[in-house]
């Protein structure tokens, strides 16, 4: 008879504990320590587990001579965006972990991209064989939403496949043997913190319950060379819920950002094993589901205002993507002693310092004045190269001065009010360049390496000064 067991986990970090603490020894969480009640399984019952979920007690070392080194085939999807984020499309036998907030469209990209492989294809007398297997809807409601997409697609796009095989079940010794019968090409679970085993106490969302699933789940991908899909739920500080260890046992893991309130939705990757991070893929939240935004840049500043004061073009680096977006600043006579500073899509602490280099060095009288900072689009950009654009939006703002439509502002500013270099120049140059844009403010170079693109005037500032004389009209 199986012996029950008592621990208690840490639901932040995963780390387990004998006895229960107030604050985790491992990441300092007050109350985050879980007790669980765990069934040991005897030793014989744990090999024929592991036996069955592709490990080998008998396997050996290898010579790297003999193993085979050739690089998969991947399976390419039909969403562009979707396979630009993955590295050029899904390798065989990986595990992918999609988060993201509530209603944010985590299951209808999941589901137009199942769909969409589910088709059949011109050179095969089949598509791809799919299973979507899901914990949080019925059937009847994934098919209500798949032939509203699929009705709204054929109005506008291309029309989708019902060949698409449906699972609602949460227990995972369940699915396991319905995947076994059905031995799909491409694997998705919706979601990871709604199924369970049934041979561990604890209840479907739990720590131990997220780890384990999450591993069978791993050993079953990396033995029978499917491709996993996983849903994760987000908890209310934007990271996904469950161990942190869930996100070590997947291959690669992907945000699904944006305003619910705006149509943009950003697919984000921050760890891949098979591709590059930090890459972004751009979607808009229609109708007839996820459509693929191409040029992003343009559909940002598709209802930008030309010659209207407190408007600036920024160039950011989403991976190796770069995006044009417009930075809007509003100054405001403050009628309290401590005027605001009010941030939308940037950093907090780079806005207090941008408007006190603006205060200090360029002798705007900042401090009795509220300040506003918005980037358009629900986008957030962290890196520093749209310090300058932010700046001379605020400056902009406070002078009641237009920034020159054609130009676009790249560079970082420091305390001193110096212009410093930033990375990837010559690909925000050709994007701004591509766009129609004429002139581009960039730091001075101090060593004249590689040349810069052709086909925009490049004006070269040394100072946050500087460049504003270039950037902005007239008084």
């Amino acid at each position: 008879m199986a012996k029950l067991t008592t621990q208690y986990v840490c639901q932040q970090c995963g780390r387990v504990s004998a006895r229960p603490f107030g604050k985790c020894p491992g990441c300092g969480g007050w109350n985050t320590m879980v007790e669980e009640v765990i069934e040991a399984a005897s030793a014989s019952s744990a090999a024929a587990k592991s036996s069955v979920h592709g490990l080998n007690a008998r396997s050996a070392p290898k010579r790297m001579s003999e193993i085979a080194g050739d690089a998969e085939e991947r399976i390419q999807l039909p969403i562009g965006e979707f396979a630009r984020v993955l590295g050029g499309g899904v390798v065989p036998g990986s595990i992918v972990l999609v988060g993201g907030d509530p209603g944010i469209g985590k299951s209808t990209l999941l589901l137009q991209m199942a769909m969409e492989m589910a088709t059949p294809v011109e050179d095969k007398k089949q598509g791809f064989k799919v299973l979507y297997v899901s914990g949080e809807e019925s059937e009847r409601q994934i098919k209500m939403r798949a032939m509203r997409l699929t009705r709204l697609a054929g109005e506008g796009g291309k029309p989708f496949s019902e060949d698409l095989l449906l699972l609602t079940e949460t227990n995972l010794d369940t699915i396991l043997e319905q995947v076994s019968a059905v031995n799909p090409d491409l694997l998705i679970v919706d979601s990871i913190q709604t199924v369970y085993l049934p041979d561990m106490n604890s209840t479907a969302g739990s720590v131990s319950q997220v780890r384990e699933c999450a591993n069978r789940l791993r050993e079953l991908a990396k033995s029978s060379g499917m491709a996993v899909f996983l849903v994760g739920h987000v908890t209310k500080e934007g990271v996904i819920a469950g161990p942190r260890v869930l996100e070590h046992v997947v291959d690669t893991v992907l945000y699904l950002e944006g305003d619910r309130f705006q149509s943009y939705r950003l697919l984000r990757s921050v760890k891949n094993r098979f591709g590059a991070t930090a890459e972004v893929g751009v979607f808009e939240m229609r109708d007839r589901g996820m459509v693929e935004v191409t040029n992003p840049s343009e559909a940002f500043l598709a209802e930008r205002m030309v010659n209207t004061p407190g408007s600036a073009i920024a160039v950011t680096m989403e991976g190796t993507r770069p995006l044009l977006v417009e930075i809007q600043g509003l100054t405001s006579p403050s009628n309290v002693g401590n005027p605001r500073r009010t941030p939308n899509g940037v950093d907090f602490n780079r806005l207090l310092m941008l408007t006190a280099v603006l205060t200090r060095r360029m002798g705007l009288r900042l401090a009795e004045h509220d300040v506003f900072a918005n980037v358009i689009g629900g986008l957030r950009i962290d890196e520093p190269a749209a310090d300058l654009a932010i700046a001379a939006a605020v400056a902009s703002s406070f002078r009641d001065v237009p920034v020159r439509a054609d130009t676009v502002l790249i560079g970082e500013v420091g305390l001193s009010g110096e212009l410093r270099w930033v990375g990837q120049m010559n690909a925000r140059l050709r994007e701004a360049a591509k766009l129609g844009f004429k002139t581009a403010v960039i730091p001075h170079r101090v060593s004249h390496g590689e040349a810069l693109p052709t086909g925009i005037e490049i004006k070269e500032a040394r100072s946050l000064r500087e460049a504003l004389s270039f950037a902005l009209l007239p008084e």
